[in-house]
């Protein structure tokens, strides 16, 4: 299977860096691309955030708006935005972390109120950006798209009224990223004939995307035997009880470990879950998690990109000549943003069975054709997702224009 090389993107439309007056803690904002005048992306606050990080994840947000346009259907209200991000090189367990947030949301409020939706990401909660910004002074994280709205105040009550949706303790915006991850995973064992019953699963991340993805996997019978957090890696080759581990969780993603059951170890180093005996590796946490180093400890047979970037290019490369397979982070996690819009703009209510239904119609339909045009091809997923944006983007274009009206 052949990794192309990724053609070099045009530049930003946006990029810029900001310092935080009180604190010199530096802060970024990349607008990839506007279509309909509006971009879409969250934001992130993690020690070491740096603008080319950003960046990729900007060009990562235009893929993911652009795989979800589905120009044949004349039913669809969501239509794309284009691709942006923010992030804060800060720790966000520090004291002062919240006090940068509120300041940084000051700084991009021009931004955020014409031409960025933004909401959580790595390091930060809705809740949190939702007060921050509210601090700052907007209406919302996400009021650039309002103009775009046939009945605003209908569809603000719609998502509101998905948001404080839960589902086992956890809240539907959680899980929408989660089940189209593990739609992602289901998709690709059907397509290889694989059954879900004992098919191993190792989960580095168990904050809101890698606990959720945890919960459906377990779900659908598969045995989730590792599940790596901040503190380290917690394994049971007989499959962990990943609902006991959610409920021992804290704010950040790590499990209390006087809830582990008898049977659970605590594996030594901070990545021993690269080397979990799994069928399917889920990076479900930070970027640049493998690389080229790191990947030769990897038997999985399959890696599944929850996380935003977790596979450095050249890790990539080296795995696919080792015949594991990567799929990429701009189809397996887009299901989070799209849930965002398919609410907002009227193509699903504020109901939990509606929105995995189509979650998981979307996601199945989705790496389908990803995995189709891969085979097809002789090239890896990621270059087939690739392809299939370099054909779409132009359409996007023409119908829709970058700048809007």
């Amino acid at each position: 299977m052949t990794a192309l090389p990724t053609p070099a993107p045009p530049a930003p439309l946006v990029s810029l860096t900001w310092t935080d007056h009180v604190t010199g803690r530096m802060g970024h904002l990349v607008i990839d691309r506007l279509v309909r005048g509006v971009s879409s992306g969250g934001l992130r606050m993690r020690e070491g955030c740096t603008l080319d990080e950003v960046a990729g994840l900007a060009r990562g947000m235009t893929m993911k708006e652009a795989l979800h346009y589905d120009g044949d259907d004349p039913q669809a209200r969501y239509i794309p935005l284009g691709g942006a991000k923010g992030g804060i090189d800060c720790d966000p367990r520090s004291p002062g972390a919240y006090g940068v947030l509120v300041r940084y949301l000051r700084a991009m409020r021009p931004y955020i109120e014409r031409f960025w939706t933004t909401g959580e990401d790595l390091g930060l909660s809705q809740d949190t950006v939702d007060r921050a910004a509210a601090e700052a002074g907007l209406v919302s994280s996400i009021q650039a798209v309002y103009p775009l709205l046939d009945d605003e105040p209908t569809a603000r009550r719609r998502l509101a009224d998905a948001f404080a949706v839960e589902v086992g303790g956890i809240g539907l915006d959680e899980l929408a990223g989660g089940c189209g991850v593990a739609e992602s995973v289901l998709a690709v064992l059907d397509r290889a004939g694989v059954p879900y019953e004992g098919t191993r699963v190792a989960v580095q991340g168990f904050g809101t995307m890698g606990g959720a993805t945890a919960r459906f996997l377990a779900r659908a019978g598969l045995r989730v035997v590792a599940v790596a957090d901040v503190e380290g890696t917690v394994a049971n080759p007989g499959g962990l009880d990943v609902e006991a581990l959610l409920a021992a969780r804290d704010a950040y993603g790590a499990v209390d470990r006087t809830a582990l059951g008898p049977h659970d170890t605590e594996l030594p180093g901070s990545d021993a879950w690269l080397a979990a005996d799994a069928d399917v590796l889920v990076p479900a946490a930070v970027s640049y998690a493998i690389d080229a180093d790191n990947q030769a400890r990897i038997t999985a047979r399959w890696i599944v990109e929850a996380a935003n970037m977790p596979v450095r290019p050249d890790a990539e490369a080296l795995l696919a000549e080792r015949g594991i397979a990567v799929l990429p982070d701009v189809v397996v996690n887009s299901a989070t943003n799209a849930w965002w819009w398919w609410t907002l703009f009227g193509d699903i209510g504020p109901d939990a069975d509606e929105a995995f239904a189509h979650i998981r119609r979307s996601m199945r339909a989705l790496v389908g054709q990803v995995l189709a045009r891969s085979d097809a091809g002789g090239i890896t997923p990621r270059a087939a997702a690739h392809a299939i944006v370099a054909d779409r983007l132009p359409v996007i274009a023409e119908r829709f224009g970058w700048y809007g009206g």
